[in-house]
């Protein structure tokens, strides 16, 4: 499709990038090392580290896994912690070493983990030791050789590091027993790569530097292979669209979503650290009155999160207290963003979200609104500098303005593949580069495009086509619903009917009660047949809900 967005952004915007400008991530963190030295980079529980401070860090343990474990280029390093400053440092020390860095989720169960260390072949884990006990349970069935056990308190003082660990270790029972022989110490690892000197290496754009696995939710979770040149390619088509907001070296962002979800890895870790920001690390994101607590401390600038996050933190009362004078920016990605929780943070925050979206495999970032938008939008904005948007149909033919399609999409940030899975990969990427998305979108006369759904989760009642995420963005604005999901489920009259399952927020709503609501905005085949409260929703780890684990409860 023709590109049509110049004229309706900001004329500062290039169209195309030069993704011959970094050679690696590596040489991009160096370079904000040095020119932001003394500059805060991450701060966590009350500890600071500077671009200095942080880039010699990296550089030992970098020397450790170089030097010490005389780990060969391109061997997969497996980090599995929360948001901690040892993250950041585990993350940019493997990559500079010349590996491939293996995102893992924490609170992923047994099973799972023992699935991605075992797909993706990984010989070294970096694990916090709260999580140890479930590596522990799977890790004679990996291929694991090495493993680095963290401790919260690690890089927090003497003192207080000391102090943190004995409260969590003993007081608050958060780290249960685990044996894993020969595990070596975070700051063990540091020390003894200090004490040998750390050899550069020649790290090049179509080197893998990440092996980042999908949610699975169309089958088993694979391992998309994202190239230096891929991360670095999204990062600079980010930072071109925000450049002429952004203020180098000035930035206070919060980091609430975790750092080994692509959505935060890429914006956090890429795009805050180009531009010298301090990024403060939220650990446990979930314990709101000690996150707003955090945020009260700080006059931030940037706010990253998704629907459920904006949604749970703007229903707390005391997130108001918080002061929104310094708020530049609000981005929104990972899930669409319900109009109502739109609406009730930008009357508290004074600031319209943006959403941006994207998906793992495109590094993420594919389209994003212009941070110049008053409100709200609806839509997912415009693609990226150096991004084509295609819309197909069922037969593959694209598809007019107006008319709803499947996106395909191309651009430098596609990855190179799923990890040993040939025959996956040739299904999601065409002879033509383009990649298959599985998302739903329709494109206005200006070029701008707004998702309808997942193909995936496309309802057909009685031969009409139902979107789940219209009928969410209805059920969302009663003043009694704090959370909605809503799924097709089998029916012998109409093929398929409407289920959605709700959250209250006030205790004395009915099935009733939005039944009548859901009529005076829907037309009748929309009108949800089935409504089950309940008290949560699944949600995945950035917080987007799970519409496939309610589809399994029922079967």
């Amino acid at each position: 499709m023709e590109k049509l967005w110049l004229s309706s952004y900001e004329k500062g915007v290039n169209a195309e990038i030069d993704i011959t400008r970094y050679q690696s991530i590596t040489d991009v963190f160096n370079q904000s090392a040095e020119k932001f030295a003394d500059r805060p980079a991450f701060q966590n529980m009350g500890k600071t580290l500077t671009y200095a401070e942080t880039a010699k860090l990296i550089t030992d343990f970098a020397s450790y896994l170089q030097n010490v474990l005389k780990l060969p280029r391109g061997e997969r390093v497996a980090i599995m912690m929360p948001n901690l400053l040892q993250y950041p440092i585990a993350l940019f020390g493997a990559l500079q070493a010349g590996m491939v860095v293996v995102n893992t989720n924490p609170l992923y169960t047994p099973r799972e983990l023992e699935h991605q260390l075992k797909d993706s072949g990984a010989s070294v884990i970096v694990v916090l030791e709260n999580f140890a006990d479930t590596l522990a349970s799977v890790l004679p069935k990996t291929q694991i050789k090495h493993v680095i056990v963290a401790s919260v308190g690690d890089l927090l003082g003497a003192i207080k590091g000391r102090l943190i660990n004995f409260v969590l270790r003993h007081i608050k029972k958060m780290v249960p027993e685990y044996r894993i022989d020969g595990a070596v110490g975070f700051q063990t690892a540091l020390k003894q790569g200090a004490a040998q000197p750390f050899q550069k290496t020649d790290i090049k754009r179509e080197d893998t530097a990440f092996l980042q696995y999908t949610g699975g939710t169309t089958g088993v979770a694979k391992g998309a292979v994202l190239s230096h040149g891929n991360i670095c390619a999204n990062m600079m088509q980010a930072a071109e669209w925000i450049k002429n907001q952004l203020r180098q070296g000035e930035e206070t962002v919060i980091a609430a979503l975790p750092l080994y979800h692509i959505f935060a890895l890429k914006v956090n870790l890429m795009i805050f650290t180009n531009a010298g920001s301090r990024i403060i690390l939220i650990t446990n994101p979930r314990d709101m009155k000690r996150f707003i607590g955090d945020m009260k401390k700080e006059r931030i600038s940037v706010f990253i999160g998704v629907n459920t996050l904006f949604n749970g933190l703007t229903n707390q009362a005391e997130f108001a207290e918080v002061d929104f004078s310094n708020l530049r920016l609000t981005l929104g990605g990972g899930m669409a963003t319900q109009k109502a929780v739109a609406e009730k943070w930008k009357k508290i925050t004074g600031t319209p979200i943006v959403e941006a979206y994207g998906l793992t495999e495109a590094s993420p970032g594919v389209c994003c609104n212009p941070l110049n938008i008053e409100a709200y939008s609806g839509g997912i904005g415009l693609p990226v500098p150096s991004t084509e948007i295609e819309l197909r149909d069922a037969e593959g033919k694209e598809v007019g303005v107006g008319q709803p399609g499947e996106m395909w999409i191309r651009g430098p940030q596609v990855m190179q593949g799923y990890w040993n899975r040939p025959e996956e990969t040739a299904k999601a990427i065409d002879e033509r580069g383009f990649l298959e998305t599985g998302d739903i979108a329709v494109m206005d006369e200006k070029g701008w495009f707004k998702l309808v759904d997942r193909k995936k989760d496309l309802i057909v009642v009685s031969g009409f086509n139902v979107y789940p995420n219209e009928i969410e963005e209805v059920i969302a604005h009663h003043d009694k619903v704090m959370e909605v999901a809503c799924i097709g489920v089998p029916n012998d009259k109409t093929g398929e009917a409407l289920k959605v399952f709700v959250v209250k927020k006030d205790p004395s709503l009915t099935k009733e009660e939005l039944t009548a609501f859901c009529r005076t905005e829907l037309t009748g085949y929309k009108v949800p047949k089935d409504i089950e409260f309940r008290d949560e929703l699944p949600k995945s780890n950035v917080g987007k809900i799970l519409r496939r684990e309610l589809k399994e409860t029922q079967k």
